[in-house]
């Protein structure tokens, strides 16, 4: 297992084909823990979907692969070489999201007139998120 199986594939492009969308609802909490729903209905591209849901499939595996590695007693800095290539990974799954949450979530409360609310909603988001 190497840092570069996969893990460090292209970013993707910062717009999508609207062609296909799917149309999701979640919610977001705040930083009482306190379910909140989301202003706007979250819309994004099948594409987007599956390459963000592929990419977590492998971080999935890899996270496997280091189990394994730590089962079979291999050597510390190995380990926390795969670790970090995770981290990476994660990273970057992170920087899509919010990428696209800038591009087409954000973009579209500006046009819907709740800009406000998605603006707060991110910066709490932000620092659970940052450290």
């Amino acid at each position: 297992m190497t840092a570069s199986n996969g893990l460090a594939e292209a970013s993707l492009p910062s717009s999508q084909s609207a062609e296909h969308t799917h149309h999701h609802h979640h919610e977001h909490t705040n930083h009482t823990s306190e379910t909140v729903n989301s202003a706007h209905p979250h819309v994004h591209s099948e594409e987007s979907l599956r390459r963000i849901v592929n990419r977590l499939s492998r971080i999935e595996g890899h996270i496997r692969g280091i189990k394994t590695m730590v089962q079979q007693n291999s050597p510390c800095p190995d380990v926390l070489l795969q670790i970090a290539a995770v981290r990476g990974a994660l990273d970057k799954v992170a920087r899509i999201v919010l990428d696209e949450h800038l591009t087409e979530c954000i973009a579209r409360a500006s046009e819907n007139g709740n800009i406000d609310v998605e603006i707060e909603q991110l910066k709490a988001a932000l620092d659970r998120f940052l450290p």
